[in-house]
């Protein structure tokens, strides 16, 4: 190929090649609910007062929103396998709701008769929902089938969910933090770190498989954000304590607080 020929190429070359390319931040916490990610292409996250589920795009920043009349009270959101789940409360009964990539319900799983907390739940690769028992136990749900992941350590606060690194993070308040692979096993534990006022505001993981914490000091409006080490958990970078329940990663790892609007708009 000649000089000229490559270079006569290199607008398509660079179109095709840079459209694409990973933006340098990505909103992991708005308005202290986390964001869910959909590979590379998308963010997902509900709005306090909203049965919305919003969506960006994370190259184009395009916002659109779903799933509206399906839903009541949605919180908790991920994405596994193509599809959407979404833990939502109809008529007091907890329930997961599962959409298509293009936002038509698929299933609606009740969970109230296992699941000690509404909204908390983990989605594992192969479809296997994880929840926490009113004993603390961890449940991986099935089809049909009900099996025990571990006996965790009692606390007067129920526990927070989320999936991660082909397993479950599970954090129960003023105890332990512990991953599970996919099987049950424990992979890392770490305790408790921080004071006894501070709490757990939610848990997210970033397009790239990073794990982040957002926390809350008691009685205030101040948030602090952290990411955990995959190998061993323990918290490698965090942010000064903020105002805003708002925060991004960028593309090396440091986050930090931002605005809301900046990123989806007003209310």
């Amino acid at each position: 190929m000649t000089l000229t020929t490559v270079l006569r190429l290199w607008p398509v070359v660079c179109l095709a090649a840079c459209s694409g390319t990973a933006p340098k931040e990505d909103l992991i916490f708005v308005d202290g609910r986390a964001v869910a990610a959909a590979g590379d292409s998308l963010l997902a996250m509900t709005r306090q007062g909203s049965s919305a589920i919003t969506v960006r795009d994370r190259i184009t920043g395009e916002i659109s929103v779903h799933a509206a009349a399906d839903l009541r009270t949605p919180l908790h959101i991920q994405e596994s396998g193509g599809l959407w789940y979404v833990s939502d409360v109809v008529d007091g009964e907890a329930i997961i709701v599962v959409f298509s990539a293009d936002w038509e319900v698929r299933d609606r799983i009740g969970v109230d008769s296992v699941a000690a907390v509404p909204h908390q739940f983990a989605v594992l690769p192969d479809g296997t929902l994880v929840l926490e028992s009113v004993d603390g136990r961890l449940l991986a749900l099935r089809d049909d089938s009900l099996t025990t992941f571990a006996l965790t350590e009692q606390s007067s606060r129920n526990g927070m969910l989320v999936a991660a690194q082909g397993g479950v993070l599970h954090t129960i308040p003023d105890k332990t933090l512990t991953l599970y692979n996919a099987r049950g096993n424990l992979r890392w534990r770490q305790a408790w770190p921080w004071h006894e006022g501070a709490y757990i505001a939610d848990l997210s993981v970033d397009a790239n498989g990073r794990v982040h914490v957002l926390a809350g000091a008691e009685g205030t409006n101040v948030f602090y954000a952290f990411t955990l080490s995959p190998v061993t958990g323990e918290a490698v970078r965090w942010t000064a304590p903020s105002l805003m329940a708002t925060f991004v990663v960028k593309q090396l790892g440091e986050i930090r607080p931002d605005s809301t609007e900046r990123w989806i708009g007003g209310p």
